[in-house]
């Protein structure tokens, strides 16, 4: 019973500690792409993931090294600790749902997709979406960082053989937090931000689904022994992460810097468009190869992390690239229809000209 009231109270302390560092750390002021709803001002933003991440794993190997909290503490904690963030992200989606007038659909469907596009507080001081990543970023990294360590651990303990599948799966997940932080002013360009209120989807997603179900395929496999597979098999499957990373980032960078700079070549690529005169569409380097391949970039990510462990017949692993494929497809459908009503002729003429949804000449 101890070990769940203070597992319990673990995630309240480090969701505050994470939220008190973004407070106090320095922070890069920009603003982004999504405008205001009401006033059309363009939304500025405070950002200093990149120095919460680092800090936070800091303080979490200061706490392991000096013997304050065992470095698997968020391992051997981590049911209560998934109770708590249950718990934290339904009271967060229910105040943020209730404390905005109905936008006329019924309550299940406001509840899930939220009623408000882009709260914040302070004139961005706190953005909640970037918050909301955030905590699920860094909560994830840390318990990566914790399965880990107890994976060590326990191998040393029972005179078993070090996975070292399983610690290149830490790695990928560990990649997967940093990249995200380290371009966090990227993301403010991104689906999330412009296509989705903020209510269950997205606030119990960020803090309770991020940082406790992408941990899965580590969390069902941090018991089971070495596999005994090659070197070279691990190193196969890091690669496999890194070709879905090079999708994903390099299609984002590219975007990004085509809506910042649309003039500037990417790479070595000068940018192709279709235009009306008025909004334009990008349609060289990535995004003429199919008009989300950084969904497929994710998703490769993620079959990779499911191999890591050398366990593809332990069923679980394979929850986080299914979740993955059944989040991205339908986002896809979705982020064509809103597409189609913003350049209505010019989507069609884009659709003619990257004839491939997600995976180019697939599908």
């Amino acid at each position: 019973m101890k070990m769940w009231i203070l597992g319990f109270f673990t995630t309240i302390i480090a969701y505050a500690g994470i939220t008190f560092l973004h407070i106090i750390l320095p922070v890069k002021k920009i603003n982004g792409y999504v405008k205001h709803e009401k006033t059309g001002e363009v939304l500025k933003y405070r950002i200093n993931g990149k120095m919460v991440l680092p800090l936070s794993i800091l303080i979490w190997f200061g706490l392991g090294y000096f013997s304050i909290v065992p470095f698997d503490w968020l391992y051997q904690v981590r049911w209560p600790g998934l109770v708590c963030a249950v718990v934290i992200g339904l009271i967060f989606s229910f105040i943020l749902v209730l404390k905005v007038p109905s936008s006329g659909k019924p309550f299940i469907a406001d509840f899930w997709f939220g009623r408000i596009w882009n709260p914040q507080i302070g004139n961005g001081f706190i953005d909640a979406k970037m918050w909301l990543y955030l905590i699920g970023a860094v909560m994830l990294q840390l318990n990566a960082l914790s399965f880990a360590a107890y994976h060590i651990q326990e191998m040393q303990r029972t005179g078993q053989l070090i996975n070292s599948g399983f610690l290149f799966g830490a790695a990928m997940t560990s990649w997967f937090c940093w990249d995200y932080l380290i371009f966090e002013k990227v993301h403010l360009y991104t689906y999330d931000l412009f296509a989705e209120r903020v209510g269950f989807k997205l606030g119990f997603g960020c803090l309770t689904f991020y940082p406790y179900f992408y941990i899965i395929p580590l969390w069902c496999t941090v018991n089971l022994p070495n596999p005994g597979h090659p070197l070279w098999l691990t190193i196969l499957f890091a690669c496999i992460f890194l070709f879905g990373w090079i999708f994903t980032r390099g299609a984002n960078l590219q975007k990004y810097l085509f809506k910042t700079a649309p003039d500037k070549k990417f790479l070595w690529m000068k940018p192709e468009v279709l235009t009306d005169g008025k909004l334009s569409l990008l349609v060289s380097g990535y995004w003429g190869a199919s008009r989300h391949i950084n969904y497929m970039g994710e998703i490769i990510q993620a079959i990779a992390i499911a191999l890591s462990a050398g366990y593809p017949g332990v069923w679980q692993v394979w929850l986080y690239p299914i979740y993955y494929i059944g989040l991205l497809f339908s986002r896809q459908a979705d982020d064509d229809k809103i597409c189609k009503a913003k350049y209505e002729e010019l989507w069609d003429d884009y659709k003619k000209k990257v004839k491939y949804r997600i995976i180019p000449f697939i599908y």
